[in-house]
Parts: structure tokens; C-alpha cells; sequence
């Protein structure tokens, strides 16, 4: 049997949470039309790309549009760089109806997205909090620390996408990190993911290192710049009363090659912000 002919699918490169330098912050690749595109094809793009995460753009009737995320292993309901970087390419394909605001849906909700340029800020959901199981002195063994490293209270965090939340006491014990992949797996694993871990500590009232683990087929990866994670501090910061609002620069992604910055904020009313810059450097097709 003949093959039907397919239109090719467009997608654009950007990077999120960039510094100075254009290839810097965590890539993403935006596919302008997921239309006709089956959830396993999706996914099997997602693998062949080999990002951190794909984004799928459709039609929504509530937002400026709808938004499917998949790492290569998998589809999210929330993650931060994704939801920055897409609607920097919505704002680009639909300017006269989206302009600098922008509402994006997604499994996680309706979240929006507002921008100053090219710098981008989402406002994240309500965080829901929970004690994890393990002690913080076997999280610093997990984390390859020693246990006055960890300066808790550590929590698992959801703002859209669960993950453990766990502060360090120095940016020294941040860069000598190093998670047992098994012990990240036996303590860092929720419903959804097998194995992670966002580690930060204070530089100074205004500023935080930060790094994100997670398991990729039993290996450990990180993460260079996690906008989920950093609306994630910013629910440790609600969860555990502290004085708002708050205002932080967050640095990630040293170790990767990929520095990050972002921004995040938490109002007097406890809203979460979480802001960095993008930048699109190119795009192409893929045929199937």
C-alpha cells in the first residue's frame, strides 16, 4: 500500500534562562503544529531531539494555546523552561492576538505568561507540600554530603510538577554534590519520575545557587536550568512561612556547560514568579 504524503512539521530552537552568551540556558525545541501528530510519534520525536523536553503546540478554546511537553521518556504536566520558551514562539507566530501576554494550557492548568522584551515570567500554581520519608541524614548520604550540609526542613514541592526541594547550608556543599544514582532512586522518586533531587543555598540575601538531579535509564543527569524547580523554591519559601515577598537570583548550570539564570519572585499575597530570558537561534522540519 502507498504511503500518504505528509506535510513536513515545523519546529523552532530557543534557549531559556540565558546569560549573556545566546548558547547559554536550557534548549528547547517548539513544534509549531502537533496537529496529526499521534502521542507516540510525539514521543519518539522527543527521543530523537534528545532535549530535555519538546513542546507541542495546538488549538485551545481557553488559552492562547495548547501545550503538550515530552522529554524523551516521557510526557510532563508542567515544566518551566518549556512553558517560557513556547510562548516566546507563540507570541512570535500570533503577535497581533497575543502580544506581550500570553496563556498557555496545559495538563498542569491554564497558566500565564507575561513579557518585558525577550525575558519571560510564568506565574505558577499554589504549591502543594509534603514530608518526604527519608531523614536529612540519609538525603546529604544520598547527595554524597555529609549530614550538616543538608539545612532543612527538606519537602517534596508541587507547583505544577512534584519534586524534592532540598536546602544546603553552603554553595560549597552545592558544588561537591554528587548523588548515588541507587540511593537517588530508593529516596527521590515519586508516582511520576524515578530519581530527583533540586539542591540550593543562599549567596547573600538576593541570590542562590542551585543544581537539579534526576534519573535518565538509571544514570544521572543534571539538569541546567529547571523553571519548575524554581517555582518550586519559591513554595518551600510559602510552605515553610517565610517573611514575603521575596525576590532571588538563581544560578544553575555550571556543571553542564549550559549557565542559567533565573529570576524568582513570591508576592505578599504568596503568588509564585518565575522569570528568564529567550532567545531563538533556529528551527527546521522533520518529515515523517
Amino acid at each position: 500500500m502507498k504511503s500518504v504524503a505528509r506535510s513536513p512539521f515545523r519546529f523552532r530552537l530557543v534557549n531559556v534562562f540565558t546569560d549573556e552568551a545566546a548558547l547559554s540556558g536550557n534548549a528547547l525545541a517548539v513544534f509549531e503544529d502537533g496537529a496529526g501528530l499521534s502521542d507516540a510519534e510525539m514521543q519518539a520525536i522527543a527521543l530523537q531531539l534528545n532535549l530535555s523536553e519538546t513542546t507541542f503546540l495546538f488549538p485551545s478554546s481557553v488559552a492562547s494555546a495548547k501545550v503538550r511537553i515530552f522529554t524523551p521518556t516521557f510526557e510532563m504536566p508542567f515544566a518551566g523552561h518549556p512553558t517560557l520558551g513556547t510562548a516566546h514562539v507563540v507570541r512570535a507566530l500570533r503577535s497581533s492576538s497575543a502580544g506581550d501576554a500570553v496563556t498557555l494550557e496545559m495538563r498542569a492548568g491554564i497558566i500565564p505568561v507575561h513579557a518585558s522584551g525577550d525575558t519571560w515570567t510564568l506565574q505558577a500554581n499554589a504549591p502543594k507540600t509534603r514530608a518526604p520519608s527519608a531523614s536529612d541524614a540519609e538525603i546529604a548520604t544520598m547527595l554524597g554530603l555529609d549530614a550538616g550540609d543538608v539545612r532543612g526542613p527538606t519537602m517534596w514541592v508541587d507547583t505544577g510538577s512534584e519534586q524534592l526541594v532540598v536546602p544546603l547550608a553552603s554553595a560549597d556543599a552545592i558544588e561537591r554534590c554528587h548523588p548515588d544514582p541507587r540511593l537517588l532512586a530508593k529516596h527521590g522518586s515519586n508516582a511520576m519520575r524515578e530519581g530527583l533531587a533540586y539542591v540550593w543555598a543562599r549567596e547573600g540575601d538576593k541570590h542562590v545557587v542551585a543544581r537539579f538531579f534526576f534519573l535518565k535509564h538509571g544514570s544521572l543527569v543534571e539538569d541546567p536550568g529547571t523553571g519548575s524547580a524554581c517555582a518550586n523554591l519559591g513554595g518551600w519559601h510559602v510552605a515553610t512561612n517565610a517573611p514575603l515577598p521575596i525576590e532571588l537570583a538563581i544560578r544553575q548550570g555550571e556543571h553542564t556547560g549550559r549557565p542559567c539564570r533565573l529570576g524568582l519572585r513570591v508576592d505578599a499575597e504568596s503568588r509564585i514568579f518565575v522569570t528568564g530570558k529567550v532567545v531563538a537561534i533556529g528551527g527546521g522540519e522533520i518529515v515523517l
